[in-house]
């Protein structure tokens, strides 16, 4: 038989913690990855709490608009987990008693030597017409229901839970409706603003249907998002997107420091690996925070020597050896100190590189002259020395990113001129 056409997929992410600033769905991340490597395209996502009234109403707009629908979480014993009766009710079916499916979750508490509390037997009823979909790393079975209108699929919120059964039972399910192949590209820049990427690109964005374009802003990084849709092979999708890759490169290769989706401190890493250099940091205001980027990255012994934080006057004084007087004519936060922290950190470590950050996070601390945002980032090699002073804007800690962001990539910056430096003696000796 002939797979029905799923043109609108939507997700429901149900859980009130999704709804309060502690919790995140990653879920309906998963789901989507899995959904794009069949050619499908997530039309909707919802976040609902645990509320009948709120579940029924999301429910039911879900199975007007979508083809293809998945609800995730609230499938559990306690009284808060209503999915099941919900969607039944928005269905208008009714929930049947299956005694095997009992039988089932009480094997499970059975083998772990476990008393199954009597809330669990609400897990045992299914939504009349649903096919069980087994869970082999909980309790709460999953439901596949499909008629000849659409397909909606329940599955329990646990992760471990959701992707076991997404890979072991699912995926094989939905296979049937794949429309294709989707190939995605993300561009990563920074020193750049959003306003001007737009500027720059505004002429680029495809007109074809199957290819689509979006830009993303975060602190101290831009990223453009790119996909493409095949229904022939990945080789088509991939055709039909190197053009516009070409022509975005050539526009803001000096701002892209990724094409592969990694992260300024993994490529910093690899740069510095290539060119066989070490570094070593001083840090002020950003407290540590460019030496956990960089020291987060697997094999970072390799090059990574050493970092001190010297958030007090005191500690740049007694650490790198700053004479006070220096400190108490330019401030510590000035490009003169933001120097000396560079070079001093780059040459009593013995290292390739020193970097260095002084600056004010706020939310105090700022004056009409020295306003909270300003920060100097300082760079020193042996042939140079760069310092900028940079005005950041956000909170606290979105300057203190930014802070590690851009010191980050003036060495990125120094490392390609110094690779294509070398590259062009190569050339000249051979």
């Amino acid at each position: 038989m002939k797979a029905k056409n799923i043109t609108i997929i939507e997700i429901i992410a149900v859980g009130s913690e999704f709804l309060t600033p502690f919790y995140q769905d990653t879920n309906s991340l998963y789901i989507t990855s899995k959904l794009n490597e069949l050619g499908l395209n997530v039309s909707y996502k919802s976040i609902v709490g645990d509320n009948r009234k709120s579940l029924l109403s999301c429910f039911c707009q879900a199975l007007k608009r979508a083809d293809m629908i998945f609800v995730i979480g609230g499938l559990g014993p306690t009284s808060d987990d209503v999915t099941r009766e919900v969607f039944a009710e928005a269905l208008g079916k009714e929930l049947i008693f299956s005694k095997d499916l009992l039988n089932t979750i009480q094997s499970k508490f059975l083998r772990r030597d476990i008393p199954m509390a009597s809330s669990n037997k609400k897990q045992a009823y299914i939504i009349s017409g649903s096919q069980i979909i087994p869970n082999k790393a909980g309790t709460a079975p999953g439901l596949w229901i499909e008629d000849s209108r659409k397909v909606s699929v329940l599955l329990p919120g646990p992760p471990i839970e959701l992707k076991t059964m997404f890979e072991s039972e699912v995926l094989s399910r939905i296979k049937k409706y794949k429309t294709g192949f989707i190939i995605h590209k993300t561009l990563r820049m920074t020193g750049i603003t959003e306003s001007k990427t737009e500027n720059l690109i505004s002429d680029l964005y495809p007109k074809s249907p199957e290819v689509n374009l979006s830009l993303l802003a975060y602190p101290g990084q831009i990223e453009i998002h790119i996909n493409s849709h095949s229904k022939t092979s990945p080789a088509k999708a991939a055709e039909q997107i190197n053009p516009l890759l070409t022509s975005l490169t050539s526009r803001l290769e000096k701002y892209i420091f990724s094409e592969n989706e990694e992260e300024m401190e993994e490529v910093i890493g690899k740069l510095l690996v290539k060119n066989k250099k070490t570094l070593s940091i001083a840090e002020s205001c950003t407290g540590g925070l460019l030496g956990h980027r960089i020291t987060n990255i697997p094999g970072s012994s390799r090059y990574f020597l050493q970092g001190v934080q010297v958030y007090s006057n005191q500690a740049k004084t007694q650490l790198l050896g700053i004479d006070k007087r220096v400190i108490e004519k330019y401030g510590a936060v000035s490009s003169s100190v933001a120097r000396l922290m560079a070079e001093r950190i780059r040459k009593r470590s013995a290292a390739d590189y020193g970097l260095a950050i002084t600056g004010i996070a706020g939310p105090g601390g700022g004056t009409k002259e020295k306003p909270v945002g300003l920060v100097f980032t300082a760079l020193s090699w042996d042939n140079g020395i760069k310092v900028d002073q940079n005005q950041f804007l956000g909170n606290r800690s979105i300057v203190k990113l930014r802070a590690t962001q851009k010191a980050m990539d003036m060495l990125r910056r120094n490392l390609l001129t110094e690779k294509n430096h070398s590259n062009r003696r190569r050339e000249k000796i051979t």
